[in-house]
């Protein structure tokens, strides 16, 4: 029997029978028209340099034509690891409560169309729109999103300005149960995008689209990111409990706060509900897994060798004991675009 909430009955074809990665972000500055834009702090351009490298660009990439470079080198890494594929996440931009842009606020844009057009040029590439419900055309786009093979959608409420109980959003809401679309949703601390509603980070505000009946995702386990971050695991756990299409993603679990949920990802309650995601290019290292106790120095060894970020994610994942479900679990959450 299917599990409640899924998209239910898949077969599983040697494509899905491999791990999905749920969360990988597309990157651009809009070098060769792609649409993307990046707005970095100073600090964020002291570190940029230390993350490309860590994904196996030059640090001067960004003043070339990082677009493409950056996309090349993602498939590179799908191509060569364990995955089956990936799914790339646009970034919708920030709204006010009337929908009209908030100019400046976004850090960080990337159009649905540009991963929509990734996704039917790369079967490596599952596409991860994002749409602002408080849009003047949030429906229209969202229907747009749908016929062009829309997998999942992905929002920030605290960095986007999204009150996800808001009830004129309740048609956006149905119309994604409706396609079985998930709701892939930032939960928890925040520190690298500019927040505009730090109360938003908490779980519980995701309540009316799970209520309504959308797949809902909780990304990175609604963990600490920062110490003085609200501590909102276990108002996520409760969700889980309550509602049958309540699940989380691992991802950025391996950063110093968070990796103190990866003991707790283990348990059952929460493993039956939990999903695949890298937060790629998020860097990956499994210091703190070692640090707590969860692997040996020399699984920790081995799995820092691993040159690809995605697959050192991955192996470190299973070291730790994740279940094999959890890597595959995503396959039946995902829209999945009909064949040809």
């Amino acid at each position: 029997m299917n599990e409640p909430g899924l998209s239910g009955g898949r077969t599983r074809t040697a494509r899905t029978a491999k791990p999905l990665d749920m969360h990988v972000h597309i990157v651009g500055t809009g070098a060769g028209r792609t649409g993307c834009r990046l707005r970095m702090r100073w600090w964020q351009r002291a570190l940029s340099g230390f993350m490309l490298r860590g994904i196996g660009l030059p640090a001067q990439a960004l003043r070339g034509d990082f677009d493409r470079h950056y996309v090349e080198q993602l498939l590179r890494w799908v191509r060569q690891s364990s995955l089956g594929a990936v799914v790339i996440l646009a970034q919708d931009e920030v709204y006010d409560s009337q929908g009209r842009v908030m100019e400046g606020v976004g850090a960080h844009f990337v159009p649905n169309e540009y991963v929509l057009k990734l996704a039917r040029e790369h079967e490596e590439f599952l596409a991860g729109v994002s749409i602002h419900p408080a849009r003047p055309d949030a429906l229209e786009e969202l229907g747009r999103c749908l016929a062009a093979g829309a997998a999942l959608m992905k929002c920030l409420p605290n960095c986007q300005n999204i009150d996800c109980s808001d009830r004129r959003f309740t048609r956006f809401w149905e119309r994604m149960a409706e396609a079985r679309l998930p709701l892939l949703a930032h939960t928890g601390g925040e520190h690298t995008l500019p927040i505009v509603r730090p109360e938003f980070a908490d779980p519980r505000t995701l309540t009316r689209p799970l209520e309504i009946g959308v797949p809902f995702i909780a990304a990175h386990c609604a963990g600490k990111s920062g110490l003085t971050d609200p501590e909102y695991f276990p108002a996520l756990v409760e969700l889980m409990r309550k509602f049958p299409n309540c699940y989380a993603d691992n991802s950025a679990l391996n950063i110093p706060l968070r990796s103190r949920l990866l003991r707790r990802c283990l348990e059952p309650e929460v493993a039956r509900r939990l999903v695949h995601g890298s937060d790629y290019p998020v860097p990956i290292s499994g210091v703190y897994a070692w640090l707590r106790g969860l692997i040996h120095w020399r699984v920790y060894r081995a799995c820092a060798a691993e040159f690809n970020p995605l697959e050192r994610d991955c192996r470190l994942k299973h070291a730790m004991g994740m279940d094999p479900t959890v890597f595959t679990r995503g396959w039946d959450l995902v829209r999945l675009p009909k064949p040809a």
